[in-house]
């Protein structure tokens, strides 16, 4: 297919024409081009025409996904579609801005996450955009690493590639990358699906962990993968491999450097989760329909980013809750047990810049992304910590002794143990 020039002019099927800027990169579907749609710049994906099975089938899935709009705003969804030009066609998207970076150059170790908190920022997105996709009754049909673009600084992540996705039961005949497959759809047996969707994510999100693939270790070294062995590592026999029931394919020392690092640095109950996702029943056992939910990693996540603390040694770490004392994952220093914020099934240690978001602070929400109330030290002594109220409601602060205090917007009220805050609909916190 001859590649397009700079003010190409391309008719869009909304109405007006889209002109072409400059190349952007290509990959194994086609090409993308800068454009100018309507006094704005775009991506447009242009499609190779050898490229898609059933051309008419594939046109109508991403006129019907435009209609359906972005699950959310984590998604470079597709916004309009061209009409047909030279035997194929394209659709329009935003732009990526250039502080977001292919995933795949953070599993090469050529971009590099700023904090442990960026990465479980990218992690619970990831989560939470998957939730609410197949919540809109559809599956991503073919994820991988190629799939997300993140921020290092912030771990704000957009998710491209969106023209594969396909309400539930629509098969597009695309069945991905062996190593993100779930092991049916590997050999064979089934086609990618919401099910699906939720093992491939699990994958992404331990190699957003732990920069290594949970399915390659020991057993896996070859000299040359074939596809007889990747159907063999992937779908058949697939170990993971931190099996606590068969160790056939542990990490490798250095191999799979990565993971030996950082798989003892994350606390248990992240550890168990990924062990659960990748068990032999979870994998190609009876429980294939009852695997880990976006919801269970997006829960698990927020669990993860509450335990999150600064060490006097300035480096993150995690405290547990449950402990009397937690050794600190960079200096090894014993860190005491903090007072706690206990709310619904949260615990927040309390520090200062730890935050509270919706999911702390209304009764019926998970929403982990906007920001509520911030723990801060007071202006004359920084010993003493207060709660700042960032919410538009007045919050009722309890004293030990029964007397209470109201605190607005930009209002604080100061922490102590036995301290209970009702930020209303009975959710009360307390302070232990």
């Amino acid at each position: 297919m001859k590649e397009f020039e700079r003010g190409q002019k391309i008719k869009v099927y909304l109405g007006g024409e889209l002109e072409v800027i400059t190349k952007l990169g290509s990959g194994g579907q086609g090409i993308v081009y800068k454009v100018k749609y309507n006094n704005k710049e775009y991506a447009l994906k242009w499609y190779f025409p050898n490229k898609i099975k059933d051309k008419e089938k594939f046109y109508k899935n991403i006129q019907r996904n435009i209609n359906l709009k972005a699950p959310t705003e984590a998604f470079l969804w597709p916004l309009a579609i061209t009409e047909e030009c030279e035997g194929s066609f394209g659709y329009l998207m935003d732009l990526r801005p250039s502080e977001y970076k292919d995933f795949s150059q953070f599993l090469r170790a050529k971009e590099k996450f700023s904090s442990i908190g960026a990465v479980i920022n990218a992690a619970l997105t990831i989560s939470n955009a998957f939730r609410e996709l197949h919540r809109k009754g559809c599956s991503y049909q073919d994820l991988n690493d190629g799939n997300f673009f993140i921020n290092p600084k912030t771990g704000d992540v957009l998710i491209c590639d969106n023209d594969n996705v396909a309400e539930y039961g629509e098969a597009l005949g695309i069945v991905g990358k062996s190593r993100y497959m779930a092991p049916e759809v590997v050999v064979g047996k089934k086609l990618p699906d919401v099910h699906t969707d939720k093992f491939s994510l699990a994958v992404v999100l331990y190699l957003m962990l732990f920069l290594n693939h949970p399915l390659e270790g020991q057993k896996t070294i070859c000299p040359c993968l074939t596809e007889e062995l990747e159907k063999k590592f992937y779908g058949i026999e697939p170990v993971f491999v931190w099996d606590s029931k068969d160790n056939s394919n542990r990490p490798v020392r250095g191999v799979h450097t990565n993971e030996i690092k950082l798989w003892g640095l994350y606390p248990k109950f992240i550890r168990e989760l990924f062990e659960k996702s990748f068990s032999k029943e979870y994998m190609i056992g009876q429980d294939t329909e009852h695997r880990i939910t976006e919801k269970e990693w997006q829960d698990a996540f927020t669990k993860l980013r509450d335990s999150l603390i600064i060490c006097s040694c300035r480096s993150e770490t995690f405290i547990n809750t449950s402990e009397v004392a937690t050794k600190c994952i960079s200096c090894g220093k014993e860190i005491q047990k903090p007072s706690i914020l206990k709310v619904k099934k949260y615990s927040v240690p309390i520090q200062v810049t730890k935050k509270l978001y919706n999911c702390h602070i209304l009764a019926d929400s998970d929403d982990f992304k906007e920001v509520k109330a911030e723990i801060i030290a007071g202006k004359n002594d920084p010993t003493i910590v207060g709660l700042k109220n960032n919410s538009d409601n007045t919050w009722i602060g309890i004293l030990p002794n029964g007397q209470t205090k109201s605190f607005g917007k930009g209002e604080v009220v100061k922490l102590g143990k036995g301290l209970k805050i009702n930020f209303g609909n009975n959710n009360i916190c307390e302070i232990i």
